[in-house]
Parts: C-alpha cells; sequence; structure tokens
C-alpha cells in the first residue's frame, strides 16, 4: 500500500485560499527588477529544460506584472504549492515529461482541486469534459475524478504525453492544452506553415497567445523563489501520512466522522472527488485517509459498514442516483418534469430525447422510462 504525506497546514489552505482569491490590482513594488536580469535568469533556465524559454516584451511584461500581483499569493500558499508539485513530479516522470509543466496547475487552477470554470473545465488540471473521458477519468453522479488530485495528475500527465507526439514541441504542447489540437493546426495554417510557437502567435486566439507567456513568468517566480523572498522550505512536523483504501460498500463521510470520531471537512478536503461526500459501493472505489485512521478502518472494517448501512436505511430523503456518461442510461421520469427540464439536467437537446426515444410529441408521464446519453452529470 503506497503511502503519501499531506501538510496539516494544508487543510485551511483548500477551502479559504481558492484561486479566486488572486488580486491582480495589489501592487507590491518590483520596479528595480530590470531587464537584462530577467532575460539572464531565463536564459540559465533555458540551458536546463527542454522547454523553450524566449525572453521577449511580453514574457517580460508577464513576469512584472505576476510580480506585483501574484507573489503575495503564492507566498501565503507556499503549503498547498509544496505540497502538489511533488504529486506532479511524480506523474510527469513517469510519461517522461518536462518537470518543469508541474507549474501548469498553479495558471489553470490556482492548485485549487475542486476549481471549476466558466466553461465546465474542472479540478486542478482544468480538464474538460470529453478530454477527462478520453483520458480514462470517471464521472458520475457521485464521483468526478477530475477533482482527484492523483487521478487528474496521472490523466494530465498522459494527455501532455500525447500532444507531444502531435507537435513535438513542449510550446505547442502548452498551447494545444489551452486551446485544443485542432486550434493550434489551424494557426498554423493561418501562419503559412510555420512550427513555431512564436511565429504562430499572432494567429492564436489571445488567451492562447498570452498563455506560454504565463507559463514562463510562473515558472520563472518559482524557480527563482529565494530571490523573491517565497519560502520553500517544508516545515516536517506537519506532514501527516495518508494512504488509499479499497471501499467495499456504499458509505458517507459523515458515517466516518461519526464512527471514527474524525471531522468530516478533513475526509472531504482529503477526497474531493466524491460530490455528495458519498462513496458508492458498486465501481471498487478507493478513498484517502490519515494512515492512523486505515488502520482503526481495518481493525472495524465489517463492524463500520453494518454502521454505514444502517444511517443509509434511517434518511427520509433518498440518495441520488448512479449515472455515469460512458454509456446511455434508463431514466425515470419524476413527477412534475418536463423534456426542457430533464435535457437540461443532462447537457442535451429536446430533439435528442424525443429521437432517442421515438417520441412524436412533448408529452411524457411520471414513471416513464426514458433513454438518455448524458453529456453532463446531474448533481441531484
Amino acid at each position: 500500500m503506497k503511502t503519501y504525506h499531506l501538510f496539516l497546514i494544508i487543510f485551511s489552505f483548500f477551502i479559504s485560499s481558492s484561486y479566486s482569491q488572486i488580486d491582480d490590482k495589489k501592487q507590491i513594488d518590483e520596479s528595480n527588477l530590470n531587464s537584462d536580469t530577467i532575460k539572464n535568469r531565463l536564459e540559465r533556465l533555458n540551458a536546463k529544460t527542454p522547454i523553450e524559454l524566449y525572453f521577449t516584451p511580453s514574457v517580460e511584461k508577464t513576469i512584472k506584472r505576476y510580480l506585483n500581483t501574484r507573489l503575495e499569493f503564492y507566498k501565503k500558499n507556499i503549503d498547498r504549492i509544496n505540497y502538489y508539485l511533488p504529486l506532479f513530479e511524480e506523474q510527469l516522470q513517469n510519461q517522461k515529461i518536462p518537470l518543469e509543466i508541474k507549474y501548469l496547475p498553479i495558471i489553470e487552477s490556482r492548485l485549487d482541486p475542486s476549481a471549476v470554470s466558466k466553461v465546465g473545465a474542472t479540478g486542478l488540471w482544468q480538464f474538460m469534459f470529453y478530454t477527462a473521458l478520453e483520458n480514462g477519468l470517471t464521472m458520475n453522479s457521485y464521483v468526478d475524478e477530475r477533482m482527484d488530485p492523483f487521478k487528474s495528475s496521472q490523466a494530465a500527465a498522459a494527455y501532455l504525453n500525447k500532444l507531444y507526439r502531435i507537435h513535438n514541441d513542449w510550446n505547442l504542447v502548452l498551447a494545444s492544452y489551452n486551446a485544443g489540437p485542432r486550434t493550434i493546426s489551424r494557426a498554423k495554417k493561418k501562419s503559412g506553415g510555420y512550427t513555431n510557437y512564436w511565429n504562430m502567435r499572432p494567429f492564436l486566439p489571445s488567451e492562447t497567445a498570452n498563455y506560454i507567456p504565463s507559463f514562463i513568468a510562473t515558472m520563472y517566480i518559482f524557480e527563482y523563489a529565494s530571490e523573491h523572498g517565497i519560502d520553500t522550505y517544508k516545515n516536517e512536523k506537519q506532514i501527516l501520512s495518508t494512504e488509499k483504501i479499497r471501499i467495499k460498500d456504499k458509505i458517507a463521510f459523515d458515517h466516518i466522522s461519526d464512527f471514527f470520531d474524525y471531522p468530516t471537512d478533513s475526509i472531504s478536503r482529503l477526497n474531493p472527488s466524491y460530490i455528495h461526500g458519498i462513496v458508492p459501493g458498486k465501481n471498487k472505489n478507493e478513498l484517502r485517509l490519515p494512515t492512523k485512521l486505515v488502520d482503526s478502518f481495518i481493525m472495524r472494517e465489517e463492524e463500520f459498514y453494518t454502521f454505514a448501512k444502517s444511517e443509509f436505511d434511517k434518511r427520509e430523503k433518498p440518495l441520488p442516483d448512479l449515472y455515469s456518461i460512458d454509456s446511455k442510461l434508463v431514466y425515470k421520469v419524476k413527477y412534475g418534469e418536463f423534456l426542457g427540464k430533464i435535457a437540461r439536467k443532462f447537457g442535451v437537446k429536446v430533439s435528442d430525447i424525443k429521437r432517442w426515444n421515438n417520441l412524436k410529441n412533448d408529452n411524457i408521464r411520471e414513471n416513464q422510462k426514458l433513454i438518455i446519453f448524458p453529456k453532463r452529470i446531474p448533481k441531484s
């Protein structure tokens, strides 16, 4: 059984320091940092990484802006950063990907495993729905593995490897991660066939055009952390070992809390991928717990499952149905529902539901069974 370590202090950061807390308007004086210093430091970094780090006006501007607006956020969240970066390094190393790409989730999610963007990108690595599916992550009405730090990092490393086989250039890999391979292919054609990111940059969407400078700026700051007052020292006294255990039957986080006298919110922070705080027992799911709690769990496992079942039996509110998105499902219409509401629930069109079920009109009845091929998993 593999053991990982978690900083105790990270618990307070998971909720209180979400990515929305970066204040781009807050200014810290870094005006004494001249261009030659930045250029020389980037040249030293460039010599030891396969990622081409160019010193350009946009890169310099982004570095100085980040030093002025994001430095304090990085300093305050250094324990979270120190926890996640080794985890990312391990998965990147397994796929033979430059370790410097560990800084990518800082840009993507500000290291918030529960982050969800306006377009639905989710988790530390901000996976879109179908990209996550294509890279082996599970999503259903109970679990969203895009929020699992370990599994999403493994999937991200595999996906980055695929992108490198397409582009054979790490800057284009990063741009493709942001915009998708098709966008990069279109930019190549528009640029007249260039295969260098900086030559293609004028033909990329503005967000993607700024993405590489953003990555370089973030990498620069952490590679020169001490020069900018970021203390990367890890306090070993605050380390808590954790382990994964296989869950045999359906349980809830509050069952663990009540039975073993351990805080529910601490369990949630270790296992952000379980949407309702419930671990379904059907799919051989795993749970991450402190090692000392794992020992107690194993000793009293059968007694605990009996307790959990009795607690579920007491519930007045029914549990959410288990919906999966990797195949069709049969949905039973509930009282008061209509096709438009069901379509929104699963992210599909009314016309799709009618076509899948050979419906001639919009009329449906309670308890009617409908075939659905969901694009989104409802939370309730």
